[in-house]
């Protein structure tokens, strides 16, 4: 078989044979890794016969002249059409807001770059397509502070971490509301929470939220229906359902008994469904308007999840893929006829995502009328899980037959699988980039700022074939520039600025790409630091990134400082005593590190408090001085909490997003250290943007 046309084969379809691993070492796709990767990708190659074939069908696809739905451009940009059409075409543009505008292509057949932003119509001859123009930049926190040098601040929160009385054991948006508005009070520009993605309602115990069902809709778990129904509908729906104990129960459990929480809420929201729809209501008017405006893709989500519920009733698999044929398609005319069958469960599952909806923008709203420049920043889990609505709903968009994880790395040896599977690359160019839009649409609808996770897979991700190890996959390269400026567009319409996570190996180039689109990197103390446990100086830091202590996926800073991340890796049995005891000496450079480079400012380590307390302290205050436009401090590092919301790489042992704040939300801020430490977050903030007003 020949090891040559296989890797022309990849290369065409867009994989990386050859790459650089974390530590800057060459390495190459194995040949039987490539075969896996392209049969996941529909490419046949397990003989020189299906090389050939798939060769020529995709030289076949690619050479075609088929105009694709959607091109896009950059405002003021001319744009290459040679591929389909003649120099001097004629071309009307039929604006979005109206009017056309009557273009013609030059000689070299280019579109000149005359065109507004935004979507609209373009014709020429009898072809149509529509044309996305860009702007250069997409909305930045520059635009949203108003200041050339923008020195803001804001907290982060895992939002199932949040408690209030009465919530049942799980954060909602009302929790959430009550904190932005505290945090808002205190000074802060913005408020990032964990995705809010919708989940699977048949199966409770999948509720990791960056594994969701979909990233269109949200997950109604979080809903606090009180705020849109009223208090008192909402307690006499639970006592008439018997939950009073539960909810109670629940409430006061010291770990997130998910599959229980799950159970009771959506018993009560079934009855608040059922009065609901049974009454007259003055809200019957907006839940129609919502879901009407949601259209196809929410009546198919709503479809799948009664479908999933029925087939696990069945003891039948809820895994779209095992489905019989005629249930795989959203559009086949038996989920037609299963959707009349069953219209009052698919219209409660349309409810739970109206009521979600609303209280989202309702804690939005909050945030923003308390003084916050940006408000919410939602989160944008990197994929969806294969078995999923969005999968299913999206089937020529989404990469069903393979997942997308992390090749080893300095951090995971053997690599990561998150079990998730991504958009295609060709799948998107030939819908338009239909599944990509309404995705940011719906992230952006009810938020200021988006964090975009693992962003370097706007470029490439990680694919590896379903069931094989982390290792055994490859880089899938994506049409980046076409992602990126729809990026800008739809951030610019939602006025919302956008961040990405760019931690682990990023391909050369990405973060300059990013940082020319207004597209905020990340950067963590705990790994600004070189071999040497030097920690990088305050004005050493970026201007082209945001700020912080340290994510959900890594220790706290308390933890950290204490070593309760290695504890749990020993307990565990992820490391040996060797590796255990070579890493707690390790560690104690690093403290040492950081001890030195939080002590060059003679303000910090003088106050009377515990080694830790000063720590935090003093970290909040590094990070604020630094150049960085926006400091995100987790919230856990404020309260100085110890344990970290998950410990990547496990399954079961670590109690993994179950973890609730030990503060009711309403007084998480007014404890002493906690008031204190924001106070010289705020303070440093503020003199970090005098300092560099100065040096413009």
């Amino acid at each position: 078989m020949s090891d040559a046309q296989l890797e022309i084969l990849a290369s065409r379809a867009g994989l990386a044979v050859d790459w650089v691993d974390a530590n800057g070492n060459p390495q190459r796709v194995s040949s039987c890794v490539l075969r896996a990767v392209l049969a996941g990708l529909g490419l046949p190659a397990d003989s020189d016969e299906a090389i050939e074939t798939s060769l020529l069908n995709l030289q076949l696809e690619q050479q075609n002249k088929r105009l694709p739905p959607l091109l896009t451009a950059d405002v003021g940009r001319s744009l290459d059409l040679t591929r389909y059409f003649q120099p001097h075409s004629q071309c009307v543009i039929h604006l979005e807001t109206g009017g056309s505008l009557d273009i013609e292509l030059d000689a070299d057949a280019y579109l000149p770059g005359m065109v507004p932003v935004g979507y609209h119509r373009a014709q020429i001859g009898e072809q149509h397509f529509t044309l996305a123009v860009a702007p250069a930049r997409c909305y930045s926190i520059n635009d949203a502070e108003h200041s050339d040098t923008p020195r803001s601040w804001g907290l982060s929160t895992q939002l199932y971490s949040l408690w209030r009385p009465g919530d049942g054991g799980l954060g909602n948006t009302q929790a959430l509301e009550t904190f932005a508005k505290a945090a808002g009070e205190r000074g802060a520009d913005a408020l990032a929470i964990s995705p809010m993605h919708a989940m699977f309602s048949c199966d409770p115990e999948r509720y990791s939220p960056y594994s969701p069902s979909s990233r269109l809709f949200l997950n109604y778990l979080y809903a606090a229906p009180a705020s849109v129904l009223g208090e008192s509908v909402v307690q006499q729906a639970i006592d008439d359902c018997g939950l009073r104990e539960e909810w109670q129960r629940l409430e006061h459990l010291p770990l997130i008994d998910w599959p229980a929480a799950t159970l009771a809420r959506q018993t009560l929201l079934r009855r608040l469904y059922d009065d609901f729809i049974s009454t007259e209501q003055p809200l019957h008017d907006d839940f129609y308007a919502f879901r009407d405006a949601g259209g196809e893709a929410l009546e198919n989500h709503c479809r799948f999840e009664a479908v999933q519920v029925q087939r696990r009733s069945e003891q039948l698999s809820q895994d779209w893929r095992d489905w019989p044929e005629q249930w795989r398609d959203p559009n086949s005319p038996a989920l037609l006829l299963f959707a009349e069958e069953h219209h009052h469960d698919i219209g409660y599952y349309a409810f739970c995502q109206w009521l979600i909806a609303r209280c989202l923008a309702q804690a939005h709203k909050a945030a923003r009328d308390s003084g916050m420049a940006i408000g919410l920043i939602a989160d944008l889990a990197v994929g969806a899980d294969g078995a999923g609505s969005q999968a299913w709903c999206r089937q020529d968009e989404l990469l069903s037959q393979l997942t997308v994880g992390a090749p080893p790395d300095l951090l995971n040896r053997q690599g990561q699988g998150w079990g998730i599977s991504a958009f295609s690359p060709d799948g998107l160019k030939r819908n338009g980039f239909r599944a990509f839009i309404e995705m940011l649409r719906a992230n952006f609808a009810h938020a200021g700022g988006l964090r975009i996770d693992h962003v370097m897979g706007l470029q490439r991700l990680w694919v590896i074939p379903l069931g094989a190890p982390p290792g055994d996959g490859a880089y899938l390269y994506y049409p980046v520039e076409d992602l990126l400026r729809l990026l800008a567009l739809e951030s610019l319409r939602h006025r919302a600025i956008v961040l990405g996570e760019d931690l682990g190996t990023v391909p050369d180039g990405l973060r300059e790409k990013l940082s020319e689109r207004a597209i905020l990197g990340m950067r963590i103390l705990l790994f600004e630091q070189d071999y040497g446990a030097r920690f990088r100086p305050v004005l050493e830091w970026p201007d082209t990134a945001l700020a912080t202590t340290s994510t959900h996926d890594l220790p706290t800073l308390n933890g950290w400082w204490l070593e309760r991340d290695i504890d749990w890796n020993a307990q565990l049995g992820l490391v040996n005593a060797e590796t255990e005891d070579h890493w707690r000496d390790n560690r104690a450079h690093e403290r040492n590190g950081l001890h030195h480079a939080l002590s060059q400012d003679p303000q910090n380590f003088q106050e009377e408090a515990s080694g830790a307390d000063q720590v935090l302290n003093a970290s909040a205050r590094f990070l604020g001085h630094t150049r960085a436009p926006l400091v995100l401090l987790p919230i856990e590092d404020a309260l100085g909490v110890v344990e970290q919301a998950n410990l990547p790489g496990n399954v079961g042992t670590h109690p993994n997003w179950r973890r609730r704040l030990p503060v009711e939300c309403s007084a998480l801020l007014d404890r002493p250290e906690v008031a204190k430490r924001l106070e010289l977050l705020a303070c440093a903030r503020l003199q970090a943007q005098e300092r560099d007003e100065c040096r413009r």
